[in-house]
Protein backbone atom coordinates (compact mmCIF):
# COMPACT_ATOMS: atom_id res chain seq x y z
CA UNK A 1 0.00 0.00 0.00
CA UNK A 2 1.25 3.49 -0.85
CA UNK A 3 1.70 6.08 1.88
CA UNK A 4 -1.02 8.65 2.50
CA UNK A 5 1.48 11.40 1.72
CA UNK A 6 2.09 9.96 -1.74
CA UNK A 7 -1.58 9.40 -2.65
CA UNK A 8 -3.10 12.51 -1.05
CA UNK A 9 -2.79 14.73 -4.12
CA UNK A 10 -4.29 12.14 -6.45
CA UNK A 11 -7.45 11.24 -4.54
CA UNK A 12 -9.60 13.98 -6.03
CA UNK A 13 -8.87 13.09 -9.67
CA UNK A 14 -9.19 9.37 -8.90
CA UNK A 15 -12.62 9.90 -7.35
CA UNK A 16 -13.83 12.08 -10.22
CA UNK A 17 -12.55 9.67 -12.86
CA UNK A 18 -14.34 6.71 -11.29
CA UNK A 19 -17.64 8.53 -10.85
CA UNK A 20 -17.52 9.84 -14.42
CA UNK A 21 -16.91 6.34 -15.79
CA UNK A 22 -19.73 4.81 -13.74
CA UNK A 23 -22.48 7.43 -14.14
CA UNK A 24 -23.03 7.54 -10.38
CA UNK A 25 -21.46 5.92 -7.33
CA UNK A 26 -21.85 5.91 -3.57
CA UNK A 27 -18.99 6.35 -1.10
CA UNK A 28 -18.29 2.76 -0.09
CA UNK A 29 -18.51 1.69 -3.72
CA UNK A 30 -15.80 4.23 -4.61
CA UNK A 31 -13.44 2.97 -1.91
CA UNK A 32 -13.92 -0.64 -2.94
CA UNK A 33 -13.47 0.08 -6.66
CA UNK A 34 -10.19 1.93 -6.00
CA UNK A 35 -8.96 -0.95 -3.86
CA UNK A 36 -9.95 -3.44 -6.58
CA UNK A 37 -8.39 -1.50 -9.48
CA UNK A 38 -5.12 -0.89 -7.62
CA UNK A 39 -4.96 -4.41 -6.17
CA UNK A 40 -5.03 -2.91 -2.69
CA UNK A 41 -2.17 -0.45 -3.26
CA UNK A 42 -4.42 2.58 -2.80
CA UNK A 43 -6.85 2.52 0.10
CA UNK A 44 -9.12 5.54 0.49
CA UNK A 45 -10.42 5.93 4.02
CA UNK A 46 -13.84 7.39 4.74
CA UNK A 47 -12.06 10.23 6.54
CA UNK A 48 -10.30 11.15 3.29
CA UNK A 49 -13.17 10.39 0.91
CA UNK A 50 -16.15 12.25 2.34
CA UNK A 51 -14.53 15.68 2.77
CA UNK A 52 -13.51 15.51 -0.91
CA UNK A 53 -17.01 14.47 -2.00
CA UNK A 54 -18.61 17.24 0.08
CA UNK A 55 -16.24 19.86 -1.33
CA UNK A 56 -16.90 18.71 -4.91
CA UNK A 57 -20.63 18.91 -4.23
CA UNK A 58 -20.31 22.41 -2.72
CA UNK A 59 -18.26 23.48 -5.77
CA UNK A 60 -20.98 22.25 -8.14
CA UNK A 61 -18.82 19.52 -9.67
CA UNK A 62 -20.93 16.72 -8.17
CA UNK A 63 -24.60 16.41 -7.41
CA UNK A 64 -26.24 13.84 -5.19
CA UNK A 65 -29.24 11.60 -5.30
CA UNK A 66 -30.57 9.80 -2.23
CA UNK A 67 -31.97 6.34 -2.80
CA UNK A 68 -33.79 4.55 0.00
CA UNK A 69 -33.32 0.84 0.69
CA UNK A 70 -35.88 0.11 3.35
CA UNK A 71 -34.79 2.22 6.32
CA UNK A 72 -31.34 2.82 4.87
CA UNK A 73 -30.40 5.73 2.64
CA UNK A 74 -27.61 5.55 0.09
CA UNK A 75 -26.26 8.83 -1.26
CA UNK A 76 -25.11 8.56 -4.88
CA UNK A 77 -22.74 11.09 -6.42
CA UNK A 78 -22.75 11.99 -10.09
CA UNK A 79 -20.88 14.48 -12.24
CA UNK A 80 -22.57 17.76 -13.20
CA UNK A 81 -22.16 19.36 -16.61
CA UNK A 82 -19.54 21.77 -15.28
CA UNK A 83 -17.88 18.86 -13.50
CA UNK A 84 -17.25 17.14 -16.84
CA UNK A 85 -15.05 20.04 -17.92
CA UNK A 86 -13.22 19.94 -14.58
CA UNK A 87 -12.46 16.23 -15.11
CA UNK A 88 -10.97 16.88 -18.55
CA UNK A 89 -8.76 19.65 -17.16
CA UNK A 90 -7.73 17.65 -14.09
CA UNK A 91 -6.93 14.55 -16.14
CA UNK A 92 -4.76 16.56 -18.53
CA UNK A 93 -2.93 18.20 -15.62
CA UNK A 94 -2.38 14.88 -13.86
CA UNK A 95 -1.08 13.18 -17.02
CA UNK A 96 1.30 16.09 -17.61
CA UNK A 97 2.48 15.84 -14.00
CA UNK A 98 3.10 12.08 -14.37
CA UNK A 99 5.09 12.72 -17.54
CA UNK A 100 7.12 15.38 -15.73
CA UNK A 101 7.85 13.02 -12.84
CA UNK A 102 9.03 10.40 -15.31
CA UNK A 103 11.61 12.90 -16.58
CA UNK A 104 13.09 12.89 -13.10
CA UNK A 105 12.66 9.31 -12.03
CA UNK A 106 13.30 7.60 -15.35
CA UNK A 107 16.19 9.81 -16.41
CA UNK A 108 19.55 8.22 -16.88
CA UNK A 109 22.01 10.18 -14.88
CA UNK A 110 25.22 11.10 -16.63
CA UNK A 111 28.31 10.95 -14.51
CA UNK A 112 31.69 12.33 -15.50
Amino acid sequence: MYSKELTKGTLLPIILKLISENDKMYGYEITQRVKELTKGKIDISEGALYPILHKLEADGILETEKIYFGKRVRKYYQITTSGKLAIVEMTAELNDFINTLSLIFNAKTVTS
